[in-house]
């Protein structure tokens, strides 16, 4: 069976485990606490040197690391990634754009803000996260104006690669109040079939 490694709280880890799901693939879960140090331990680093969650070992042993390269994989021949040309790029861009443009600030303020609970500690460098957060939402409000998904008219894995924080993005201080079309696409993806959500931080109010 496929071996899915991950942090249940974390946005990456999420579209793994969603992936898997919507192809109708049976893995087992290993859940991961990266913030406890889990991922520096000599056996996952044996299969992540780069020591980082999320990861998935196939059933011949192989590893795939990185989280949009996983989706890329799973997806392949599903109705999720289109066949090569024009429109599998536009799903490219996305995924690249996710992972240089949204992800770094808008899951990092989650993470310090709801999760580690380090908001003073940070409190110089998140006005600058918050800013960077906001640039790549409104992309998406530009985008998601013109159509109902970020790639075209049909969910693709561009569309779990930026759901998985964006729908947690008021966890880091994000209000989405102003990106009417983006809340939109929101409500589109959470209705997929099969679809389910990250944990809400309940750490955050204890």
């Amino acid at each position: 069976m496929i071996k899915a490694y991950g942090s249940s709280t974390s946005g990456n880890c999420w579209k793994v485990a969603t992936v898997l799901t919507l192809t109708n693939r049976p893995f087992q879960w290993i859940e991961i606490d990266s913030n406890a140090g889990g991922t520096r331990t000599p056996d996952y680093l044996a299969l992540n040197p780069n020591g980082k969650v999320p990861i998935v070992q196939l059933e011949d042993g192989a590893v795939i690391t990185e989280s949009n390269a996983i989706l890329a994989h799973f997806a392949e021949g599903t109705r999720l990634l289109p066949a090569p040309g024009l429109d599998r790029t536009r799903v490219m861009e996305w995924l690249f754009f996710e992972q240089y443009s949204h992800e770094p600030y808008i899951a990092t303020a989650r993470n310090w803000i709801a999760w580690k609970r380090v908001k003073d500690k940070h409190a110089a460098e998140l006005p600058g996260m918050w800013d960077a957060g906001h640039k790549a939402l409104a992309v998406m409000e530009q985008r998601l104006a013109k159509a109902s998904y970020l790639a075209g008219n049909q969910l693709s894995i561009a569309d779990l690669a930026l759901y998985a924080y964006t729908h947690r993005a008021e966890e880091g201080e994000f209000d989405l109040a102003r990106y009417s079309w983006l809340r939109a696409w929101l409500d589109r993806v959470s209705a997929e079939p099969g679809l389910t959500s990250l944990p809400a931080a309940k750490k955050a109010a204890q």
